[in-house]
């Protein structure tokens, strides 16, 4: 049996200091592009997990405003652990340029008014969002990020 390695099983979850921003890995494809996955933690590993509406909250309204604020964003997801996300970026960006867009993208989940993409169209869990969770993280984690990346 092959042993398939997921980076984030190698990483020592009790030496994370969230919230963070991590580089967490880098792929070239043949073509040469290369891929940045980073590690977007949000609360302390094993201590405070955020709750389901928070999160699906979180993810509705991050993956807009990350675009409006990186390019090259492939794709936002939230870790399965629900202590953060995880953002994969066509592009390598230093962890400093990805935490002060990820701190002005918290900017903007603070001012939103609702979270988009809330019906069953659109949604497959479109009832578990909870704008007031997303808001409450975000000012936490926005201002642990002030504090550790300006």
């Amino acid at each position: 049996m092959t042993t398939i390695k997921v980076e984030s099983f190698s990483l020592d979850h009790t030496t994370v200091q969230a919230p963070h921003v991590r580089r967490a890995e880098i792929f070239e494809t043949p073509g040469g592009d290369v891929i940045a996955k980073y590690d977007l933690r949000f609360t302390q590993p094993n201590e405070n997990i955020m709750p389901t509406g928070a999160v699906h909250a979180l993810e509705h309204l991050l993956a807009g405003y990350l675009r409006e604020e990186l390019t090259g964003v492939i794709d936002l997801s939230p870790m399965g652990c629900r202590t953060g996300f995880y953002l994969i970026r066509l592009g390598e960006a230093t962890e400093d340029d990805i935490a002060r867009a990820l701190i002005r993208a918290l900017d903007k989940v603070l001012e939103a008014e609702t979270v988009p993409a809330r019906s069953a169209v659109q949604c497959g869990n479109y009832r578990d969002l909870s704008l007031f969770g997303a808001q409450e993280y975000a000012r936490e984690v926005r201002q642990g990020l002030q504090r550790k990346y300006n």
